[in-house]
């Protein structure tokens, strides 16, 4: 698969003003150094804590929130990318940034890509407008990018309720005389308004019921195959990850600590963190028991994370080097990445090859 989005040393830093002039002190390291890459038409799940920075990436991908530091690619031929990132590596900013780089977008330019990008928030509660009827909450991209108006504008609106398996009969309703699938259901048709090549899912089923989110994931993957398009799923639920996931990245304290293909992860998982995550999953057998690996200590402070590893504190197999090293985000094969200097003790223990 082409790559749709390619993300190179992306950093998202919040500043922190004190003192009696208010001046920047400290900087909350959301996201820290994150290099990415998203496949055209896959779905790439992005799991870890609450706090670690999974919607703050996505944010800064759509440029909801502006990047500190970093490029985001979007849709860059792969002959076109080899030159960016040979430019990029010897420190210079090729004029192809300003042409493919979506943080060197503003105003029109930005506006027109955004087109492209859209995000179906967590809580449909709060994303929908509810003094806006479902109608004109649905068409609002319509007439906003000039893409359909008048009777147009009203049948699009149409089809995209059928399409997210709601009818007309909605049209002149508020969203809180639907319940919570439904809402959802809306925040999916109104995301699709403007036909996206790319959408950010930012736990779109954490606040539903089980049953709901069931439906709703088996919509969102008909959805991506009859419209081809290409999700960022984050969410902290790994059975969810599991259901609707090409590949999954395993994110944790603003860094990727390990990636690849969602049975490789499962299967295959060598990142300590990754592997406490994985236990945690519960089994819906009472006659089968998984050990638990509890994590002591609590998450560190982004504001002043720990040097080296960012693990090292909670991490069974930690050595000095994991105190001192950052570990780079090595490939042991097959797009299998991981970040771990003890990745072949891990292996080890849990019985696991190195592919």
């Amino acid at each position: 698969m082409a790559g749709l989005i390619e993300i190179r040393n992306l950093k998202t830093y919040y500043s922190l003003r004190g003192g009696i002039f208010g001046r920047t002190k400290r900087y909350v390291k959301a996201v820290d150094n994150i290099s990415l890459g998203i496949k055209k038409g896959e779905c790439l799940g992005l799991v870890g804590e609450s706090g670690c920075g999974k919607t703050t990436l996505g944010k800064t991908i759509l440029q909801l929130t502006r990047a500190t530091s970093g490029h985001v690619f979007f849709e860059v031929p792969d002959e076109v990318l080899d030159t960016l990132s040979r430019e990029l590596s010897n420190g210079h900013h090729h004029q192809l940034c300003y042409r493919y780089d979506l943080n060197t977008y503003r105003g029109k330019r930005l506006k027109a890509m955004r087109k492209y990008m859209q995000i179906v928030f967590q809580d449909p509660s709060t994303s929908l407008n509810p003094r806006m009827l479902v109608k004109n909450i649905v068409g609002e991209p319509l007439g906003i990018h000039r893409i359909a108006s008048g009777k147009k504008r009203l049948e699009r609106v149409i089809e995209l309720l059928y399409a997210v398996g709601l009818s007309e009969d909605h049209l002149m309703r508020y969203p809180h005389e639907f319940s919570g699938g439904q809402r959802q259901r809306i925040a999916i048709a109104r995301a699709l308004a403007t036909d996206p090549e790319f959408i950010i899912l930012d736990e779109p089923t954490s606040a539903l019921d089980v049953s709901v989110q069931a439906q709703i994931l088996n919509l969102l993957i008909d959805l991506q195959k009859k419209m081809n398009l290409t999700y960022l799923f984050i969410t902290h639920h790994l059975l969810v990850v599991e259901h609707i996931s090409t590949r999954i990245a395993v994110m944790y304290l603003g860094k990727i600590v390990e990636i690849a293909e969602t049975e490789t992860i499962f299967r295959n998982g060598l990142h300590p963190y990754t592997i406490a995550l994985l236990s945690a999953i519960p089994i819906p057998d009472p006659d089968l028991k998984r050990e638990r690996i509890i994590l002591t200590g609590d998450v560190p402070n982004p504001i002043d994370p720990p040097s080296g590893c960012r693990f090292h504190p909670r991490c069974m197999f930690a050595v000095d080097k994991c105190k001192q090293i950052e570990p780079p985000l090595e490939d042991v094969g097959n797009g299998h990445f991981v970040a771990c200097h003890r990745k072949e003790h891990v292996a080890a223990e849990f019985g696991k090859k190195l592919i």
